[in-house]
């Protein structure tokens, strides 16, 4: 049953959490500030990863050193993405009573909802994120709620956080569709956001029940729509003069890679957190990697042909094994294995790069690109070690910083395969990424 908007805006942020509430206190201008890769220090002292644009050799051009709309539009993806993962992760963790996880996932999905919505200050002014922030809020808490009342089983506390989930979802279409001044409709924009509801909860009901072949079908379908939507959502509300960047090529295949790049790390992740506590769902996270693992090589397939995509495939999927390999390690006390799993990385990062260096006509070195794989292997090596550790909040911060490099990865492969290699992508509407990879991925 509705209840009034002012009331229910502050329950939601009073029940947001000690997460978010933290965040929170350190205002817009923290996260604002932020940069994917910025040296940090870590909870042990350990300096942080160096900016990605060092690590994949040379300098980003001065007009890419200020923040583009492009660079917005692929930045809202991103988010949206990473929300629907933490999201999942966070309602996955109440499910199974770990409430240390729970704390840390928390706390994650709170940044997350913090640079949404500071991004959408940047993007649509101040008085836009001041509306979307509650609203937004609030249907992370009860998505929260919904877990909480799978996990009690108590099907009346759940009936009910999916009555306000569904109000909530529908304040937010509502709020984009206004903001859009006719270019994305009330019923396209309550159809998307309603099914990244139907994703997170079903997706939760599955997990409650064991079935986790089901419960990860929805976990990368929820994260793949849920990215996509940000697209959808920057089509419909920037201005004309910023929406046409959005279908040039070279930007469709930066958003595209990203995509898959980042959802590579994300699925590592959960793999490994299965290895480490020997969780029933190991079999089917290794399932998730390996379906992102043929999407990865459909890409290839697409923007350089079979011969090339056989090639990758054959180093790529080694590469993953190796990270498992690492993860179980690390479960099993077995520093040797440890040892032998990183040892081998480094050939697999050579290799990789030799075979896509030369597809960017010297704009990306071979040692420049074989540096940034490196470092995307150690940040996952380093996320396995701080949860196997125990220290979950470590982990989701390594986490959040791997997720960022996979993003100017896929910039930089962009901008080095050019306009020619990117103009082999499918076209169609934003709502499928101006075609993208969408097509491609689905027919292998």
């Amino acid at each position: 049953m509705r209840t009034d908007t002012a009331a229910r805006h502050g329950r939601g942020r009073a029940m947001l959490g000690v997460g978010l509430a933290a965040v929170l206190a350190a205002g817009p201008a923290a996260a604002a500030t932020r940069t994917p890769g910025a040296a940090t220090h870590d909870g042990h002292g350990a300096a942080g990863p160096p900016p990605a644009s060092a690590a994949l050799g040379g300098h980003r051009p001065a007009g890419l050193l200020r923040a583009t709309a492009a660079d917005q539009a692929v930045r809202l993806q991103a988010l949206l993405g990473q929300h629907s993962v933490l999201a999942a992760d966070l309602m996955r963790s109440r499910i199974r009573g770990d409430d240390n996880f729970v704390q840390a996932a928390d706390a994650a999905l709170g940044q997350n909802t913090e640079a949404m919505t500071a991004l959408i200050g940047q993007l649509f002014g101040a008085a836009t994120a001041e509306r979307f922030g509650p609203m937004w809020s609030e249907h992370v808490v009860e998505l929260v709620a919904y877990a909480a009342a799978v996990a009690a089983h108590d099907a009346d506390a759940r009936a009910h956080a999916r009555e306000e989930l569904i109000e909530y979802e529908e304040e937010l279409a509502d709020f984009f569709a206004g903001a859009s001044h006719g270019r994305l409709s009330r019923s396209a924009a309550r159809g998307a956001i309603l099914m990244h509801v139907d994703h997170l909860t079903q997706q939760a009901d599955a997990y409650a029940e064991h079935d986790y072949a089901t419960a990860d079908k929805l976990y990368r379908q929820s994260y793949q729509h849920t990215y996509d939507l940000g697209l959808t959502l920057a089509y419909a509300l920037l201005p004309g003069r910023d929406r046409a960047i959005l279908r040039e090529p070279i930007w469709r295949l930066r958003s595209q890679l990203g995509k898959l790049l980042a959802e590579h790390a994300v699925l590592v992740e959960d793999v490994t957190r299965a290895a480490v506590t020997s969780a029933p769902d190991f079999t089917a996270a290794g399932e998730m990697i390996n379906g992102n693992t043929r999407d990865l090589a459909a890409a290839v397939d697409t923007l350089f042909g079979a011969p090339v995509a056989e090639k990758f495939q054959a180093v790529w999927a080694p590469h993953v094994e190796q990270l498992v390999a690492y993860a179980g390690a690390t479960a099993a006390e077995q520093p040797d294995r440890q040892q032998q799993a990183r040892s081998a990385l480094p050939d697999f990062e050579q290799r990789l790069a030799a075979l896509l260096a030369p597809a960017t006509g010297g704009r990306m070195t071979e040692a420049g690109l074989s540096a940034a794989l490196q470092e995307h292997d150690r940040m996952l090596l380093r996320h396995a070690d701080a949860y196997a550790a125990r220290d979950y909040p470590q982990a989701q911060t390594i986490a959040g910083r791997t997720y960022e490099h996979m993003f100017e990865l896929a910039r930089r492969l962009a901008d080095g395969f050019g306009a020619e290699v990117a103009s082999r992508l499918p076209r169609g509407g934003p709502e499928t990424g101006h075609g993208g990879l969408a097509g491609v991925v689905a027919r292998r």
